[in-house]
Order: structure tokens, then sequence, then C-alpha cells
């Protein structure tokens, strides 16, 4: 064999090297670039998801990650509006009653398993099905059929939602709704593997018998600890999807949470309350718009909050402009009614600028009226007071201005407790607290969704307030109404609510995050669902 040239082997070896230093170079570049770098993008969800089935989980720490693992008929895009998702295409009768969805014929689980209308079906029934015992069911009363079935006065087969093939899902509302698609795009609307199910009834509790359908599979499920997801390569619309792989820590504490931010653990975090004003001017923070509100709930069942005056002074006495200006200071607007001012009727105008201020701070008034309180129930001293909060800094924070402001308005004494998470939603459910923190997402942009959660037993309601023409106003205002009409409706409910004043508003939310500068995409709704379909790192 002859020996190569001095200038051949040159040649190869500047080959060879180029060679190398290319495949160094592009997988630096990122994915994008054509590298197999992956595209992580790290996150907290601050807590364990409640559940991740879908009508159980109906809370924002199991929505955020179950909005990616999962997808409904529509789904919310970057307008926050209804777009196809699961469905193709879906025909609506002239009647505005009748929905008839064409299912994708590529809609399939994350075990290969094609996606049916019968998943819909089964899904919608079961959330329906008292044995489930959903919060989110009466989303469900929107279809005809659905209360009664709820409420133990109908039967399963007589909910008019129907599989009539694999792939078309026709469902009868009781009456027209033109927020149907924005109610299904909801998690508690998101299909549930029947066959999966039906074999293993705990199928979604662990990440390796768990069955999605969307952008992301659940891949690693360290309970009170972490959660990863990747990219799902049977999501009907994979293409789109950039990142690789999510992480979510459970880390809820908001100082530990931006000192990860800092160090790179993390690439987006919350804006500590005092360190607000350092860091609201970075090019960092981005800022939300977000319906929903915190507020704090009454039992009107329990010693002294079943007197209505009472109830007044207690939620005169607290001023919810201090409480933004130098507890929260994340530039919220303090809450002076329920609706929030995000949301808009159906004549485009916002609910909240047309129904003005329901409450709002007044010493003297609340001094009156907790004289006049305390004389109709004949109390020469005020019963014992405990406000209780869900263990978290914020929450305490929160609870120990409103603890402060009774005492310096009312001269009241209250005493504070706090509770873990999960037990504490389960012990406020069960109306075990007499005075207790809370906050409301809606699960449609719609006013009637924040009003109709103090219906009489409403899973929502969670104060054991009860009044009959407060529910027939919500009926009449779910009914086919005229949209002028509709509204005067829900303003007098609202209206009704606050003269019985079962509870407290305290600011209406702005969703501000800190984000690393090459994270593009990430889309927080409005209504609390965060979307990483369209999310990428640069």
């Amino acid at each position: 064999m002859k020996r190569l040239s001095s200038s051949l082997i040159i040649m190869l070896m500047a080959v060879m090297l180029f060679g190398c230093t290319a495949n160094q170079q592009a997988g630096q570049t990122g994915k994008k670039g054509g590298s197999d770098q992956e595209q992580v993008l790290k996150l907290n969800n601050e807590k364990e998801p409640t559940s991740f089935d879908p009508p159980i989980g109906f809370n924002s720490v199991s929505w955020q990650a179950l909005n990616n693992l999962m997808e409904g008929l529509t789904r919310l895009g970057a307008d926050h509006e209804p777009a196809a998702a699961t469905a193709e295409k879906w025909n609506i009768s002239e009647d505005g009653k009748t929905y008839t969805f064409t299912i994708r014929n590529n809609a399939k689980w994350s075990n290969g398993d094609p996606l049916t209308a019968g998943d819909f079906e089964y899904a919608w029934k079961r959330l329906l099905d008292p044995k489930t015992g959903s919060s989110a069911a009466f989303l469900g009363y929107v279809i005809e059929g659905g209360e009664a079935f709820n409420s133990g006065k109908g039967k399963k087969d007589e909910v008019k939602v129907k599989a009539l093939d694999e792939k078309t899902l026709k469902v009868t509302l009781a009456r027209p709704q033109t927020s149907f698609l924005d109610i299904v795009a909801n998690p508690a609307f998101f299909p549930i593997p029947q066959k999966v199910a039906n074999n293993n009834p705990k199928w979604h509790e662990e990440a390796s018998t768990f069955v999605g359908n969307g952008p992301f599979k659940l891949t690693e499920w360290k309970h009170d600890e972490s959660l990863t997801m990747e990219k799902s390569d049977t999501y009907w619309d994979e293409n789109t999807v950039k990142l690789d792989k999510v992480t979510w820590a459970m880390v809820d504490d908001r100082n530990t949470d931006y000192q990860m931010f800092q160090s790179n653990e993390l690439d987006t975090s919350f804006v500590p309350a005092e360190m607000s004003e350092k860091l609201m001017s970075s090019k960092q923070v981005k800022v939300f718009d977000q319906a929903g509100l915190y507020f704090y709930r009454f039992n009107v069942k329990m010693e002294p909050f079943q007197n209505e005056k009472l109830r007044k002074a207690f939620a005169l006495a607290v001023d919810q402009q201090e409480i933004v200006d130098y507890v929260t200071k994340n530039g919220e607007k303090p809450a002076r009614a329920f609706v929030s001012p995000d949301i808009k009727g159906q004549n485009g105008k916002s609910f909240r600028e047309e129904g003005g201020n329901l409450v709002q701070f007044n010493a003297d008034q609340a001094k009156k009226l907790l004289k006049e309180g305390m004389t109709e129930e004949h109390y020469q001293t005020l019963p014992a007071v405990t406000l209780t909060y869900s263990t978290k800094p914020e929450h305490k924070k929160m609870a120990e201005a409103i603890q402060q402001q009774l005492k310096r308005t009312l001269g009241i004494n209250v005493k504070l407790a706090n509770m873990e998470w999960n037990t504490f939603l389960e012990e406020q459910k069960a109306l075990k607290f007499q005075f207790s923190q809370s906050s409301f997402l809606p699960d449609y942009a719609d006013p009637v969704n924040f009003l109709e959660s103090f219906q009489t037993d409403n899973a929502m309601n969670r104060t054991g307030w009860s009044n009959k023409a407060y529910d027939q106003l919500i009926r009449a205002a779910d009914s086919d109404v005229a949209e002028e009409k509709r509204q005067q409706l829900m303003h007098q409910a609202e209206k009704l609510l606050f003269e019985e004043m079962p509870i407290i508003p305290i600011h209406f939310y702005k969703q501000v995050h800190l984000e690393k500068e090459n994270v593009k995409g990430i889309i927080r709704h409005p209504v609390g669902y965060i979307e990483l379909k369209w999310a990428e790192k640069q």
C-alpha cells in the first residue's frame, strides 16, 4: 500500500478538525439550530397537585401542569379565546343549544390508543356523577340533564352528551350559552381514557400510569418534590411544540423561589413583596392580566358571623388600599366587589366599571355596625374569632395585616391559625372554619361564573350563606334572556351578595413574574391556566 502524501494527511486532518468543531458548535446553539441540545424549561408549581384526575384537581396547583398534559375539545389561544383543539370543528344548531363536535382523526392518548368521542362522554358524565364528588360539577349544569343527575333527581342516561360514533360528540345544552366553547376548554372537561380508567381507577396518581392527550406527557412525579414532563410524540400538533422537557419544582416560599431563579435553578419566579420596588423596573419582569381575587370567607353558621351587621363591621374595617400598598406591593387593584375588572359582559363593557364599588373601608361605619350587631345578639363581649389560613408566608403576612386592621379599627383581638394546604381545603369545604382565607379564579370568562359560586349548596360557596332571591337571580341570568337584561340580573345579584356580606374582598389578582431573557412564548391566561404549547428557550 502506498503511503499517503503529507499534503493529503494535512487536508484530512483539517476536514476532521472542522467537522469536530462544527459538531461542538452545533451542540451549543440549541435545538433550534438543528443540534441535539434539549430545550428544558424549569418552573415552580409551589405545591403538590391536588389531583391529576380532571374533575377532582379543580384548583390552580393542579391546573398548571394538567393543562399541558391534557387537552379538551377547545384550547385557549394566545388571545385567550377558545380555538379548535382535540375537536377539529363543530356545528351549532340554529337555537344555539346543540353542539356537534368532530374529533381529530389523529387525536391520540399518550399510550398510543386513539382518542374517541366516547372518552369525552364518559368523562363529562363522570364529572356530573354525584359519586365522583367533583367541586366542578356545577359547570356541567349547562348540559341538559346535568344538574338533575348531579343532584340525584335524574339519571346518567338523561344527560344530553352522546358519542354518535368514534369521532362525533353531540351535546345539547339546557339553554343557549355563548360561553360554552370557553367552558369546555376548562380542565374539568378534559377527556378521560375510559379503557385505562376502567382497568386502573388510580391511573392518574403516578407518572408510570398517567395517560394524557396534551402537548406533553408525564414522565416523572416525585410527590411533594417535583414533576417532569416531556414533549409528547402522540400529540396531534406535536410539530408546534418547541420545548423538549419541563421540570416543575414544588417550593412554596417565594423568597426561596426567587433565589432559585437567581441561581438559574428556575427560569421564572414570583416577585417577593419586599423586593417589588427594586425588581418591578427590571426587563425580566412580565405582567399579565389575571381575573380573580384574594378574599376572606365568613362561616355564617358559626358565631358571631350569623349576624349580618357583624360581618359588615369586619368588612368595612379592612382597608384594601393599605394592603396593596404595603403588604402585597405588586400593583394589584383593591377589590371592592367580587367580579374582576378584567371580565367583560357580552356587551363588551367591563362588568366592574358598570357595577362600581360595593364595599369600601369606613372605620366609623364599621364601629357603628359592630355595636348594633352586638346589641342584636345580646353580646356583652364578642365571641372569640379565629382567622385560619393555609401555610404559606404570603398568606401569613396577609392574615397578620387583617389582624392588625381589625384590632386598630374595632379593638378586636383576632387569633390566627394555619394549616397545610390540602387539609385546609378539605376543612374549608366542610365548613369547619369560622373565618378563613380564600381565592377565586374563574373557570371561564363570564361574570356569572364568579357569582354562581355563592348559590345555595354550590360546592364553591364554603360560607354556609344561602339566599333564595340570589339563587333566582343567577338562574334567571343563566336562562335565555336578552343580554341587557342578563347584565342587570347579575348586577342585582352581586349587590345582594354585598348587602349580606358573607365575604371580604381584598385585592384583584395581577400575574407578575420574572422570566429569563431566553424564555419566550409562555402564555398565562386570565382564567389561571399557564400555556406552554408555544413556549421555547432560545
